[in-house]
C-alpha cells in the first residue's frame, strides 16, 4: 500500500503535469495529434503498462491514439470497463480486472484498470481515456482526480467544453 509521501509525490506529478500538458495542446484543434501526446507525456510520466483513448464512432468505441501493446479495436457501448465507464459517465477505477463482471482482457498482462471518459462542448461523452497497469491496485483517488483534471483540459481544448 502506498504511504502518505507517495501519494503526495504522485500528487505533485499530477500538479506539475497539467501546466505542462495545458502548453503542449492549447490551441491545437487536430485530434488524433492531441490525443496521441497526451498518451505519450502520461506513459512517458508515469510508466503503465498501456495508456489510451477510444473514440465513439458509429454506435461503438473504436481504438484511438495509444501507446502499449497492441489492442482491441471495438468494444460496445456498456461493455467491459472502457465500455462501463462511457455509458455511466464517470469514471471507474478498477484495482482487480478480475473481479469486474464483463472485464475485456485486451492483454492478459493487465491487472488494474482506470478509466475515464471524455465529453465534447455540450457536456456529452465522446470517447474515453483508458489506462492499464500490470500491477494489482495501481489507480487511486489521487489518479481518479489527476487524471479527470487531464481529460478535462483534453475536452476544453478540442472540443471547447469549459
Amino acid at each position: 500500500m502506498e504511504t502518505i509521501n507517495d501519494q503526495q509525490a504522485k500528487q505533485r506529478q499530477y500538479d506539475e503535469l497539467l501546466p505542462q500538458l495545458q502548453a503542449l495542446i492549447e490551441g491545437e484543434k487536430e485530434e488524433m495529434s492531441v490525443l496521441a501526446n497526451v498518451c505519450a507525456v502520461l506513459k512517458e510520466q508515469f510508466g503503465w503498462f498501456w495508456v489510451g483513448f477510444y473514440l465513439e464512432r458509429e454506435g461503438e468505441l473504436r481504438l484511438g491514439p495509444f501507446q502499449g501493446p497492441v489492442a482491441c479495436m471495438h468494444i460496445a457501448h456498456g461493455r467491459g470497463v472502457c465500455g462501463a465507464a462511457f455509458e455511466r459517465r464517470s469514471t471507474i477505477v478498477v484495482p482487480d480486472v478480475e473481479l469486474f463482471p464483463g472485464h475485456i482482457a485486451c492483454s492478459s498482462l493487465s491487472r488494474s484498470e482506470i478509466v475515464v471518459p471524455v465529453m465534447n462542448g455540450v457536456g456529452e461523452p465522446v470517447g474515453v481515456l483508458d489506462i492499464d497497469s500490470t500491477a494489482l491496485a495501481t489507480f487511486d483517488d489521487t489518479d481518479r482526480v489527476g487524471l479527470e483534471r487531464v481529460c478535462a483540459l483534453v475536452s476544453k481544448t478540442l472540443y471547447g467544453m469549459v
